[in-house]
């Protein structure tokens, strides 16, 4: 393999590397060398890096508008509270000018955590930045960090297709990304509000999610992710169940028209109670048949027996 196959492909997330690199090399002793020198001796011999490192006062920063997050880790941020208490802010937040003060480009989560430990200032990086570019290199920070939660990344998507005019093919390419995977981030957001609900709580898995999307109707969809979630249901079971429903409703189509429409509503009313899919087949004359409930899991079978009023006990 030659080196230009070995390369990997430029894409516009890189771009926000010329933003924080030359800080990652001086990543140790920053916010002391900021507070206790003034000479610079400390810093690359960079004239332009060396006048925009400066030690800002917090309540002069404003948080970036475009932000894509909207749930934060308490525990991790409650831990960097408590670093920054023992070591300082390592790292500098990257800023631009605005009026009466400066707004956040990244490091968000490094200014929530120095405000929570009682700081007055923090080590910034200042640049300059039109609205455009502190829109885009805020999308492209939080699309590529991997501790956003999915609904959080659909939605950075989301915003970055439609701040730009572009269509899943372009944003695909400019981000480094297949396209299929912008695609089924997006895909997502046509999630009922609950399921997104238990996405963003980590309660429902990426996988549950797309399974659960090929359901027809938003009633099913809920039915199946709130049946995961109380059973513990794993992708594969979850992927299972979904198969099982789509290959009965095909089957349903050619025979709903055998079954009279009392037959018909009574199925649905069992299955709504029971959480899972009841069939009930009758002979020609309509005075015997058999009730058939579906269970995919051991848990799921309990579940059922416990609406059933049934208790199953071990012998002593």
């Amino acid at each position: 393999m030659t080196n230009a196959q070995r390369e990997k492909p430029k894409h516009l997330g890189r771009g926000l590397d010329s933003l924080i690199s030359p800080i990652i090399n001086e990543r140790s002793s920053i916010g002391n060398s900021l507070s206790d020198r003034n000479d610079g001796s400390n810093f690359p011999q960079d004239k332009e890096l060396n006048e925009s490192l400066r030690m800002l006062k917090l309540d002069s920063i404003s948080p970036n508008p475009y932000q894509a997050r909207t749930v934060w880790n308490e525990q991790e941020l409650n831990d960097l509270v408590e670093s920054i208490k023992a070591n300082g802010v390592i790292q500098p937040v990257i800023v631009r000018p605005g009026s009466g003060g400066y707004q956040l480009i990244a490091g968000e989560r490094r200014f929530r955590a120095a405000k929570l430990a009682s700081l007055e200032k923090i080590p910034a990086l200042v640049r300059q930045a039109t609205d455009e570019q502190l829109h885009e290199w805020s999308l492209v920070e939080n699309i590529h960090r991997v501790d956003l939660n999915p609904i959080e990344r659909a939605m950075a998507y989301r915003d970055y297709l439609n701040a730009f005019s572009l269509n899943q093919t372009e944003a695909a390419k400019r981000l480094g990304e297949d396209r299929s995977v912008v695609a089924n981030y997006l895909r997502l957001l046509d999630l009922p509000q609950e399921i997104k609900r238990m996405l963003a709580e980590e309660k429902l898995s990426m996988g549950h999610a797309r399974a659960i999307l090929a359901l027809p109707t938003d009633e099913l969809r809920r039915k199946l992710a709130n049946r995961a979630m109380a059973g513990r249901l794993s992708v594969r079971e979850v992927e299972r169940l979904v198969r099982r429903y789509l290959a009965g409703a095909n089957q349903q189509i050619t025979t709903i028209r055998s079954k009279p429409p009392h037959i018909q509503d009574l199925e649905m009313r069992l299955s709504r109670e029971l959480g899972t899919k009841v069939s009930i087949e009758t002979k020609k004359n309509g005075q015997r048949g058999k009730i058939i409930i579906e269970f995919f899991s051991l848990d799921e079978f309990d579940g059922i027996t416990e609406r059933l009023g049934l208790a199953y006990q071990e012998e002593a």
